[in-house]
């Protein structure tokens, strides 16, 4: 997911640190597991957790957030922030209970006005140098942390951009999460039917379908320089599983931004676009995606934007998420519906 990635300055992070500290958490240092507590194996860190588990947790990013909501978890949260799309349906009534703290990166500073006692993120980014705060600042405050291992697992951060695939994301993996966050609260039933319930959906969307001889692209945001889709994330899952080609695939980038020139090159059938609500870049809208694509002299005789073959997409389903289900589904009726699939 391409976003900004704000940095706190020094003083937030000092006074963020006094008032924690302020609130009754002080520093914890490394040791053996307590009896009786939880250890989840978590990009390449232990988390341990104690006895019920957190009690005010907060989630920076929305995948994360959501997942801790479809796990019936609401009561159990702090706070929510970074958002690109309105909460998944039948979400809405939990979602309202629980504090937004921005709609894109909060402060460090405000993450521990919350007064956490677990910290969730999507994105290696967000718990990093330059993001929210680094794991090792809320684990020195005593407050553990957990990264989707979506973002880790088969996955190159170093660089400057969205990060590098060195193997295809799966839905295991997010269902992984799933099973882990279940497992940090104490509810691990609730884990393994949300799992059972992604995977149903799955199977039912893409019962005889055969779109082998179709092409996709997808677009997440900005005009100016667009971020599309490599092989391997999230629309890389969607792709597989509905047995289409990403014309895209040549690259293990997450979401490089590519020229115009190049992307009406290659000419999809179907042009998957992200519909968003967040401002951070331009063209976050399918509206304003759409309306580009059909005055730019260098896109509007591309084959879908002829036909108007567009599927509109959350931003979380075009994540490695369990919203992921939804570009699934939404993408195989939409092949049906333009009769491209047998």
């Amino acid at each position: 997911m391409p976003f900004n990635r704000p940095t706190a300055s020094s003083a937030v992070l000092l006074s963020g640190m006094l008032l924690l500290t302020g609130c009754g958490t002080s520093p914890r240092p490394s040791s053996a597991p307590q009896a009786g507590a939880r250890v989840i194996e978590n990009c390449g860190k232990k988390v341990e957790i104690q006895g019920d588990g957190p009690q005010r947790a907060v989630s920076l990013n929305q995948g994360t957030t959501e997942i801790l909501l479809a796990l019936g978890l609401a009561d159990r949260m702090a706070g929510t922030a970074t958002w690109t799309d309105p909460v998944m349906k039948g979400l809405e009534k939990p979602a309202a209970g629980v504090e937004r703290l921005a709609e894109n990166n909060p402060s460090f500073e405000k993450v521990l006005a919350a007064e956490p006692d677990f910290v969730t993120a999507s994105f290696a980014s967000t718990l990093g140098k330059g993001g929210v705060a680094t794991r090792e600042q809320f684990e020195e405050l005593g407050v553990p942390t957990y990264l989707s291992p979506s973002d880790c697992v088969g996955k190159d951060n170093s660089g400057d951009g969205d990060g590098v695939r060195t193997s295809p994301l799966t839905m295991d993996t997010v269902h992984g999460e799933v099973r882990d966050l279940a497992r940090v609260f104490g509810v691990e039933e609730r884990g393994d039917e949300l799992v059972a319930e992604l995977e149903a959906r799955v199977r039912k969307a893409t019962a005889g379908l055969d779109a082998s001889d179709v092409t996709l692209m997808y677009w997440f945001a900005n005009a100016e320089s667009p971020y599309m889709a490599g092989c391997c994330g999230a629309p890389g899952v969607i792709t597989r599983e509905t047995g289409a080609k990403n014309v895209f695939d040549d690259t293990t980038e997450e979401w490089p931004q590519i020229n115009w020139e190049t992307v009406a090159d290659r000419d999809p059938d179907v042009l998957v676009i992200g519909d968003l609500t967040r401002k951070s870049q331009t063209a976050e809208s399918a509206a304003n995606k759409i309306r580009f694509l059909e005055t730019d002299p260098v896109t509007r005789n591309m084959d879908a934007v002829r036909h108007k073959r567009y599927v509109l997409l959350s931003g979380q389903a075009m994540n490695p998420t369990i919203r992921t289900v939804e570009g699934v589904e939404q993408v195989a009726d939409a092949l049906r519906r333009f009769g491209l699939a047998k």
